[in-house]
């Protein structure tokens, strides 16, 4: 009996412990990959997944609900050596809103050239501020940029201090050789996803994301009409971004993730709110203006 009593405060223990910050979903595909022992890869999902979901990003206490949805599918497309790899990974975050089961995507990316070293059972380490390895980097580089999205959304510039830290992490691989983390390595990658968001050029775009979703969607639910009209503000603050950086990369970035959203969103909007919010996104995102065009086929 005392046994008994003992396992159950030893499991009710585990269950109330505090929960990290990730809840993380992670996958390696390896079909492009032949005549390699598959056991590698699978060794590498379980420490990729156990690296993001179990390490401490945050001196923040979550709730196990709390956690931040996110996955990460990595794609190896090359075995360059028995412990080096090349591939390509999307990582993809979301964020939940008030009252509701719905999920509003935060982020939606591809990094299309990474390479990495990996050895099975090979234990993932990561220091701040120090390059460590390419794998660990470009994983506590995307784990702090969702945290400080994430964070972006509940109060205005409120993750701050984890943009920061994924613009050390790009700071500390300067002298690495792997591509994305330089400013000559493209015009698409880490280092100008990060540099962007932190630079006063584009602190309109992190209003508008905390006005979208804190003003906007989370009001949604009592009242359609005042926080949709909080979400055409929030693309007036983009408008903002773009004057001052036409087309820049982290627009590009935002509209990845929230196009098809914002398509839902005012496909139920009064006439003169379509026609606004039509006239500013294909003013500010070309790219998808033949899918906005859905908003004014609704009535």
């Amino acid at each position: 009996m005392h046994k008994l009593i003992l396992f159950l405060l030893l499991v009710s223990l585990r269950f109330s412990l505090p929960a990290q910050e990730l809840n993380c979903q992670v996958q390696v595909l390896t079909q492009q990959i032949s005549g390699t022992d598959k056991r590698v890869f699978d060794a590498l999902q379980t420490a990729i997944f156990e690296f993001l979901n179990n390490k401490k990003w945050t001196t923040e206490t979550f709730k196990t609900e709390e956690r931040i949805d996110c996955s990460i599918l990595i794609n190896i497309t090359e075995k360059v050596s028995n412990d080096e790899f090349k591939a390509t990974l999307q990582v993809q975050a979301r964020r939940p809103i008030f009252k509701t089961s719905y999920n509003s995507p935060l982020l939606n990316f591809n990094d299309n050239d990474i390479q990495f070293k990996y050895i099975e059972n090979q234990a993932l380490d990561f220091t701040e501020n120090t390059y460590t390895s390419e794998l660990t980097s470009i994983l506590a580089f995307y784990a702090n940029l969702i945290i400080g999205m994430d964070y972006d959304t509940f109060s205005m510039n409120g993750g701050t201090t984890y943009l920061q830290k994924a613009l050390a992490v790009v700071n500390s691989a300067q002298n690495a050789s792997g591509k994305g983390w330089k400013a000559f390595d493209g015009d698409k990658n880490r280092y100008w996803i990060i540099n962007n968001m932190l630079d006063a050029s584009f602190v309109a775009l992190r209003e508008g994301m905390y006005n979208y979703h804190r003003k906007g969607l989370d009001e949604m639910v009592d009242n359609k009409e005042s926080g949709r009209a909080a979400i055409l503000e929030s693309l007036a603050d983009l408008k903002k971004v773009h004057e001052a950086k036409p087309l820049s990369f982290s627009l590009q970035v935002f509209f990845n993730a929230k196009a098809d959203e914002i398509i839902n969103i005012f496909s139920g909007g009064f006439s003169d709110e379509k026609s606004r919010a039509l006239n500013i996104l294909n003013e500010i995102d070309p790219t998808n203006s033949n899918k906005y065009q859905k908003i004014m086929a609704t009535q």
